[in-house]
């Protein structure tokens, strides 16, 4: 969707500054909206593509106001309404008043390790061979959707050169709406930053980005 996360080429937010040595957190609480979420997560009622689309849904003026982890926690409360843990007027006062959904499991304090180090693979079969090749011309297509993608704006309609295929992948476009991980290609397409940006970009740089095959069309077609 084209929400207010999706910056990548916008203008008039500034230019971007780095902290000189960041740290991890930057406060405490900070820590434990990290732990709530993947807790959270951990109880296996959604996906990370549902997760990140429920932070792509925040109004945008909630979202620019908002820090990293405050757009995390805003997010999740959403998911623990939506899947039916609390309700609104819960969240409102901070008290439980009936039972909600029981979670299909629990992340307990020892397994965290584990269950970090495993991750989360996405990586999938799929029975089609490849439409793109190596070294093929693509354009990406020009869409607008309504719910998740993972095509940027400043990449749609724009023409690149496959740089890698990497095999079958959970398609986030529809595991973020709960119709299934729909797998299918990925791969990985360079553009140069002319092509993305026009004449004022520096003509020696190139951007590579992930793009599922749903996102791409031979560069001849049109």
């Amino acid at each position: 969707m084209n929400g207010p996360h999706d910056l990548g080429g916008q203008m008039g937010f500034g230019a971007v500054a780095p902290e000189a040595d960041e740290p991890i957190f930057h406060a405490d609480w900070e820590k434990r909206a990290l732990g709530v979420t993947l807790a959270a997560g951990g109880m296996g009622h959604w996906t990370i593509d549902e997760s990140r689309h429920a932070r792509e849904c925040l109004h945008p003026a909630d979202y620019y106001a908002s820090s990293y982890y405050e757009i995390w926690t805003k997010a999740l409360e959403r998911l623990l309404v939506r899947h039916g843990f609390v309700t609104e007027d819960e969240l409102a006062d901070g008290r439980a008043r009936a039972a909600g959904a029981a979670p299909k499991r629990v992340l307990r304090a020892a397994d965290v390790p584990a269950a970090l180090a495993r991750g989360g693979p996405c990586d999938r079969p799929v029975a089609d061979r490849p439409r793109f090749a190596v070294g093929a011309r693509v354009r990406t297509r020009t869409i607008h959707p309504k719910g998740h993608t993972r095509l940027p704006r400043y990449a749609r309609g724009k023409v690149g050169v496959v740089e890698a295929a990497r095999g079958g992948f959970v398609f986030p476009d529809a595991n973020a709406h709960g119709t299934g991980e729909a797998p299918q290609h990925l791969y990985t397409i360079v553009f140069s930053a002319r092509e993305l940006w026009g004449e004022a970009a520096d003509p020696t740089l190139s951007v590579s980005i992930d793009a599922w095959e749903d996102y791409l069309e031979p560069a001849d077609e049109r």
